[in-house]
C-alpha cells in the first residue's frame, strides 16, 4: 500500500526504518489547510503510479507537533523525502503535478538504473540505448567485452568517456598492445587484487616508460580512484605518483 498514517509514536519505524529499504515521501499536512487538501490527492495519485518503489507517509501537524518541531516545519503543506533515515529533498506548498512527477521521479531509479544494476550484457547494451554514452553502464559493458578479448569493442565505448575509471580502462588496453613496455605482472596483480603489488610495479614503470607514461598515470589513478581518498595505500601512492611524474 504505498500510502500509509503515521504518528510520533511510529514514525521511527515507519519512515525512517522503513527508508532505509524504500524511499518514503512525508507529507506534513493539516485538515484546515486548503493548500493541503489540493497537493494530497496530487501525492497520492504519483505514489500509487510508483507503487512498490517509493511510500508516501501522511503526518497530520495538529495532531503531532512534536513531528513538527522535530522537523523545523513552518509551512504546509511541507513534502520531505527520505532515504537512509535522512531527509534528501524536500518542497514546501502546493506544487503543480508536473513538479510533483519529478520530485518521485529523482527518488526512484530509472528502468536504466535498473538494468545497470543487472550488470549482465544484455542489460548493459539495453541501457545504453536509453542512455547513449552513460558511464557506468559503458564501463562494466568495455569490462565484460575486455574480459573476452574483445579488445577494439571495449576500447571503443571508453576511449573518449570521461571519468577515472573510463579512463583507466582504455589506458590497460593501450598498455597491453604495447611492444615497448612491461606491464604484464602489475596487470597480473591487479586481476588478482594485490592492489598493493600492482601499484608498486605500475609507479616502478613509469620512470622509463618513454610514451606510456601518461597511460601508466591514467592506469594508476584508475586504482587510486577505486580504492578511495581515505586508504592508506592511496595516500602513499599519490605522492609517489607526484615524484615518478614531477
Amino acid at each position: 500500500m504505498p500510502v500509509i498514517d503515521v504518528t510520533e509514536q511510529d514514525f521511527e519505524r515507519e519512515v525512517l526504518q522503513r527508508s532505509r529499504t524504500v524511499p518514503v515521501v512525508v507529507d506534513f499536512w493539516a485538515e484546515w489547510c486548503a493548500p493541503c487538501r489540493m497537493l494530497g490527492p496530487v501525492l497520492e495519485k504519483a505514489a500509487a503510479a510508483r507503487e512498490g518503489d517509493v511510500v508516501l507517509a501522511k503526518v497530520d501537524t495538529d495532531a503531532n507537533p512534536g513531528l513538527s518541531q522535530v522537523f523545523q516545519i513552518q509551512g504546509i503543506p511541507a513534502v520531505k523525502a527520505f532515504k537512509d533515515g535522512d531527509v534528501v529533498d524536500e518542497f514546501v506548498g502546493a506544487q503543480p503535478p508536473t513538479v510533483v512527477e519529478r520530485f518521485f521521479d529523482a527518488l526512484v531509479p530509472s528502468e536504466a538504473d535498473r538494468l545497470v544494476a543487472g550488470g549482465d550484457e544484455a542489460s548493459l547494451r539495453r541501457a545504453l540505448e536509453l542512455q547513449p554514452g552513460r558511464p557506468d553502464a559503458a564501463v562494466a559493458l568495455a569490462r565484460l567485452l575486455h574480459d573476452r578479448g574483445e579488445n577494439e569493442q571495449a576500447l571503443a565505448l571508453v576511449e573518449r568517456l570521461p571519468g577515472f575509471q573510463a579512463e583507466a580502462l582504455a589506458a590497460r588496453i593501450r598498455l597491453e598492445r604495447a611492444d615497448d613496455v612491461d606491464v604484464d605482472e602489475a596487470l597480473a596483480a591487479l586481476d588478482a587484487g594485490e592492489d598493493e603489488r600492482a601499484l608498486d610495479l605500475l609507479l616502478g614503470a613509469i620512470p622509463s616508460a618513454d610514451g606510456h607514461r601518461d597511460d601508466l598515470r591514467r592506469l594508476v589513478v584508475g586504482v587510486l580512484d577505486r580504492l578511495g581518498v581515505e586508504h592508506p595505500l592511496a595516500r602513499d601512492a599519490r605522492r609517489r605518483l607526484a615524484a615518478a611524474l614531477y
